[in-house]
């Protein structure tokens, strides 16, 4: 792509919205970040805009003259989000409608909006319901006002720049400092964890054509046990780490999240990606580095 596309990201200060904006302009995206808070990772040519998706002028404003409108701003948090109806709608359903209006009035060649596999499940309590009902509305704006979109359903992420939001990032921390990892869960569950890096190099790829109007999941190669991960961490820091489990966990998937199914998604998958090992000690070298 030349330097003439431009690229606006709501959300682009956060753990996979900073990613996306370092793919786009490596690319050759024009990248514009849109968030509540300055990003710690700028690079150079990008442009930081402060401001709130609440704010219907300022997104309005903000996304005027952009191609392409990628939406990873909200409440992402789903253990945060479990108790927090109200927030859940203003940011994730509301937020994302003043995008998209910002979208069909600045006439962007495509809205991406990153939705998460939860939406075909009955788990995933507040959160899972804001998924269900943003991708609803972007389905019907499509409909009504001729909007072009791509929906991403993300997998377990992990990768640099989480923080304890992310439960990756937090088992890493804990075994670091405590050699004591708790967690939710009996240990059977299975997940598909993806790095980062590659969730956002996948989430530039999908602007190709074949990916319009299409709902794509994002998520790892290989299921792997819960733990089994867990088990990784110990091996790859050489100590014992103990493991305490909670038990059953209502609002997490424990095999599948494979229950309700609005719309099927197609699996976006790559040949070259990290290994999870590799990134795991990525992670660890950030958390010594900052000190966490």
């Amino acid at each position: 792509m030349g330097t003439e596309n431009k690229a606006i990201v709501f959300g682009g200060s956060g753990f996979l919205g900073s990613h996306v904006a370092d793919c786009l302009t490596e690319k050759g995206y024009r990248v514009s970040i849109f968030d509540l808070k300055q990003s710690q990772y700028l690079l150079p040519g990008q442009k930081m805009i402060t401001g709130d998706i609440l704010d219907k002028q300022s997104v309005l404003e903000a996304t005027a003259g952009h191609d392409y409108v990628y939406n990873f701003a909200g409440i992402a948090d789903l253990d945060d989000l479990t108790t927090k109806p109200d927030e859940t709608v203003h940011f994730n359903v509301l937020g994302t409608l003043n995008i998209m209006e910002a979208a069909v009035r600045a006439k962007s060649g495509r809205f991406i909006y990153a939705s998460s596999i939860y939406v075909y499940s009955q788990k995933g309590g507040f959160y899972r319901c804001s998924k269900q009902a943003a991708e609803l509305y972007i389905e019907e704006y499509h409909r009504r006002f001729g909007l072009a979109y791509t929906i991403l359903r993300y997998g377990t992420l992990y990768g640099p720049r989480a923080d304890a939001r992310n439960s990756i990032y937090r088992y890493l921390k804990q075994a670091i400092e405590t050699s004591h990892i708790k967690c939710s869960g009996t240990g059977e569950e299975s997940r598909e964890y993806i790095n980062v890096k590659d969730a956002a190099r996948l989430s530039v790829e999908i602007l190709a054509a074949e990916y319009c109007n299409k709902h794509v999941i994002i998520t790892g190669h290989h299921p792997m046990k819960f733990k089994e991960m867990i088990s990784m961490i110990g091996e790859i820091l050489g100590k014992d780490v103990k493991i305490e489990f909670t038990g059953k966990d209502e609002d997490h998937y424990s095999f599948t999240p494979y229950s309700f199914i609005p719309k099927i998604g197609q699996k976006l998958v790559t040949n070259y990606y990290l290994d999870m090992g590799q990134g795991f000690l990525e992670c660890l070298h950030e958390i010594y580095k900052n000190g966490k």
